[in-house]
């Protein structure tokens, strides 16, 4: 499982011309199930995204985590981060992604889990393996890249 977060001021989805949903400051998460990934993945990783601290103290440092800052979460389906880099050639291959069934059930224990570690309200999500839009205005740019 990898997560790529960005620290952002806002961020939205929009599916089928309609604002899905929309977060203010805080995380994009994208997700990505890789196969052979598991709850126990899942539950880890949603704890480290939980406690990740990247947002700036008093003193301009990266100390505080999403809950000190009372930060939104938005957690987007993306299996295109599970490409196998190792091949030549320009076209990426996703055979690395889990079979759509499969990474539902993972990608909604991810958010599941997210929730219990946080204030339910402030997690929001896009639709799985729907053709979504992705806005957001990133801060820093601060962007981590985590794998279980």
């Amino acid at each position: 499982m990898i997560a790529v977060i960005q620290r952002v001021l806002e961020s939205s989805v929009t599916i089928d011309n309609r604002e899905y949903s929309r977060t203010g400051r805080g995380f994009l998460v994208y997700l990505g199930v890789k196969k052979g990934d598991s709850e126990q993945n899942s539950s880890k990783l949603a704890q480290k995204v939980s406690d990740l601290r990247i947002f700036e103290d008093e003193n301009g440092l990266m100390n505080l985590g999403i809950k000190e800052v009372k930060g939104e979460i938005l957690v987007i389906s993306q299996f295109t981060l599970c490409t196998d880099n190792g091949k030549s050639g320009n076209r990426p291959s996703f055979i690395f992604a889990e079979e759509p069934e499969k990474a539902v059930v993972l990608y909604e224990h991810f958010v599941s889990r997210l929730k219990e570690n946080y204030e339910p309200s402030k997690i929001k999500t896009g639709v799985f393996a729907a053709r979504m839009y992705i806005n957001s205005v990133n801060d820093g740019p601060v962007t981590i890249i985590m794998e279980k």
